[in-house]
C-alpha cells in the first residue's frame, strides 16, 4: 500500500502483540486505547491523515519509483536543491502540527533510513547481498509507509562488558549464532523512543572493538518487526495524561521511551544490512551523511519549537500586562533572534549543498551542526524564561475539576485575568507549568540536551566538519609574520564521529 492514513496507522499498531511491561505488569493491546499511548497515537494519526488530505497531498507525497503510488516525501533521497526544499516543506507541515515536541515523528526515521540507503553502494564490496537487503528494505518502508523506531544506544553495563569481557561472557549486543534462517542476536538497548507505537525497529549499535581477526560479532545493523519472539519492551514511568486541559502537552505528545531486550532473537538473512566489520558501519553513517540529513530534519523541529516558546512568552507577558517591560522585551527579542538564526542556518545548509560521490544532494553540514550545538543550550534558556515569567503562577494552579466543583465560584472570582476568564488564564499557566515545572517538561529538557549526543560528541562533529583548520591558523601566522608547524590528531577526531 502507499501512504497510510491515521486509522490505518492505529490499526497496524493495535495488531501487534508485544512482550510489553510497565511498572512490573505486562500490558496488552489495543495500545491505542491504553492511557500510556492513546494521546500520542491520536497525534501521530493526525499527521498521517494530513498527508492524505487533497490540499496537502502534492506537498507531502511523490510517486513511488516502483509503483507510481504516492509515498511520503520524507523518504525522498534528494538529488537537487529543489528536492531538499520539498523535504523541508513537508517536514515543516508535520512540525507545525506537533510544534517540535515529537522528537521521533515518523519523518525522523524516514530520513535516517533514506540516508543509509544513499550509501548502500559501499556494501557491495563487503557483501552484495547486504547491499540489496538495505535497498529492498528502504523500498519496502517507503512503499508501505512503515513507521520506524530505532535502537542505537546500549546500557553502560553492556558497553563496558564489550570492552573488558570475553566475547562468550560479554553482555554487549552481539550476534551469537548464524544459521540457515538468519542471525541470532542478544543484547539490550536504551531509549527506543516510540518503540511501542511503531511498526518496526532499526537496530544499529556502536560496536565494541574485538581483537580477533574474524568477524566482529558486535558489528551489525538490521531492522525487524517489533513483535518477534524474544523481544521484550520495558517502559519508563509515563508522563502521559488523559486530561487535555490539565496537561495540554503530555496528553498529546508524550513519547514513551523503552528499554528493549533481545533474547536470542532471530533476524532473517534478508533483514541484515551489514555484519562483522565495524568500519563498514562507520562508513554507512559517514558516506550516507547520516548526521547531515538528520540535521536538516531536526532544524525544522527546532524552528517549530522555538516558535511555540515565542508564542508562549508573548502570551504570558500579555496576560500579566508586562509586554513592554524592557526586560521581557529583551528576552522575547532573544527568542526572535535565535528563531531567525535557525531559519538562516537552514537556508545556508540548503544553498551550500553539494552532490556526493553517489549523486545525491547533501546539505552543507556546518550550519546544521551549528544549530545542533546552539539549540540544546538555548532551549534550557527558554525554559528558564518561562519559569521566571510564570513565577508563582506556575505553581498555584487549580485543575479543570475545580472549576466545575463547589469551589468553582472562588476560582472564577480570584483567578481571572485582566481580560481573561479564570478558565483561560489557568489553561495558559498549566501549559507553562508543563514546560517549566512538570515531569513532561523535565523529560523534554533532558531529551533536548542529549538529542544529538553529548556536548563533547557534537562539538567534535562540528570541529571535524571543517577540513581547513590550517587555513585559519595560517591567516594569523601571515598577519603576524610567523611560521609554525600545524598538526592535528585525526585519530582523536574520528573517535568522536559517531
Amino acid at each position: 500500500m502507499p501512504i497510510k492514513n491515521g486509522s490505518q496507522y492505529i490499526e497496524r499498531i493495535n495488531k501487534q502483540n508485544l512482550n510489553l511491561w510497565y511498572k512490573g505488569k505486562k500490558l496488552t493491546g489495543p495500545y491505542s486505547e491504553h492511557p500510556l499511548f492513546s494521546g500520542l497515537m491520536k497525534t501521530q494519526a493526525a499527521l498521517y491523515d494530513l498527508q492524505c488530505e487533497p490540499e496537502y497531498k502534492d506537498r507531502m507525497t511523490y510517486p513511488s519509483p516502483l509503483t507510481g503510488e504516492p509515498v511520503g516525501i520524507s523518504f525522498l533521497p534528494p538529488v537537487t536543491v529543489a528536492d531538499l526544499k520539498k523535504r523541508k516543506e513537508m517536514i515543516d507541515l508535520w512540525s507545525a502540527k506537533h510544534h517540535g515536541f515529537l522528537g521521533r515523528s515518523p519523518d525522523y526515521m524516514n530520513t535516517a533510513l533514506m540516508s543509509l540507503y544513499t550509501a548502500a553502494d559501499i556494501l557491495e564490496e563487503h557483501n552484495p547481498a547486504h547491499a540489496n537487503n538495505l535497498r529492498n528494505y528502504y523500498a519496502y518502508c517507503r512503499d508501505n509507509d512503515i513507521t520506524l523506531s530505532h535502537a542505537f544506544i546500549q546500557p553502560s553495563a553492556c558497553k563496558l562488558s564489550g570492552q573488558v569481557d570475553s566475547i562468550e561472557d560479554s553482555i554487549a549486543a552481539k550476534v551469537i549464532e548464524i544459521n540457515d534462517e538468519g542471525f541470532v542476536v542478544s543484547g539490550a538497548f536504551m531509549m527506543a523512543t516510540q518503540g511501542v507505537t511503531c511498526d518496526e525497529m532499526l537496530v544499529f549499535p556502536s560496536p565494541s572493538i574485538t581483537p580477533i581477526e574474524d568477524k566482529n560479532p558486535y558489528a551489525f545493523a538490521f531492522s525487524i518487526p517489533n513483535d518477534l519472539d524474544g523481544i521484550t519492551f520495558i517502559c519508563r514511568e509515563s508522563n502521559a495524561s488523559e486530561y487535555l486541559y490539565d496537561h495540554p502537552l503530555s496528553a498529546r505528545f508524550e513519547e514513551m521511551d523503552t528499554l528493549v531486550i533481545f533474547d536470542h532473537v532471530l533476524v532473517p538473512h534478508d533483514r541484515m544490512f551489514y555484519y562483522g566489520d565495524e568500519n563498514v558501519g562507520y562508513r554507512l553513517f559517514t558516506d550516507g551523511n547520516f548526521h547531515t540529513h538528520i540535521g536538516h530534519q531536526i532544524v525544522s523541529r527546532y524552528i517549530a519549537k522555538t516558535e511555540f516558546f515565542l508564542g508562549l512568552m508573548e502570551s504570558l507577558a500579555q496576560e500579566q500586562n508586562v509586554s513592554f517591560d524592557p526586560n521581557i522585551v529583551g528576552q522575547i527579542a532573544q527568542i526572535m533572534t535565535k528563531l531567525e538564526t535557525f531559519k538562516a542556518l537552514r537556508i545556508a545548509a540548503e544553498e551550500g549543498s553539494q552532490k556526493n560521490e553517489f549523486g545525491y544532494c547533501v546539505p552543507a553540514s556546518s550550519p546544521l551542526l551549528a544549530a545542533s550545538i546552539e539549540f540544546p543550550k538555548f532551549y534550557l534558556e527558554m525554559v528558564d524564561m518561562i519559569q521566571r515569567l510564570g513565577s508563582s503562577g506556575i505553581i498555584m494552579i487549580p485543575s479543570e475539576a475545580d472549576l466545575s466543583s463547589e469551589v468553582g465560584g472562588y476560582v472564577e472570582k480570584y483567578l481571572h485575568g485582566l481580560e481573561t476568564t479564570a478558565k483561560d488564564r489557568i489553561a495558559l499557566f498549566r501549559l507553562a507549568w508543563e514546560l517549566g515545572a512538570g515531569a513532561f517538561g523535565g523529560r523534554q529538557s533532558q531529551f533536548e540536551r542529549f538529542f544529538f549526543g553529548n556536548a563533547q560528541t557534537v562539538n567534535f562533529r562540528m570541529f571535524n566538519s571543517y577540513d581547513n583548520h590550517e587555513d585559519y591558523q595560517q591567516l594569523i601566522q601571515n598577519f603576524l609574520g610567523t611560521q609554525k608547524k600545524i598538526t592535528e590528531d585525526q585519530d582523536l577526531i574520528n573517535h568522536y564521529e559517531r
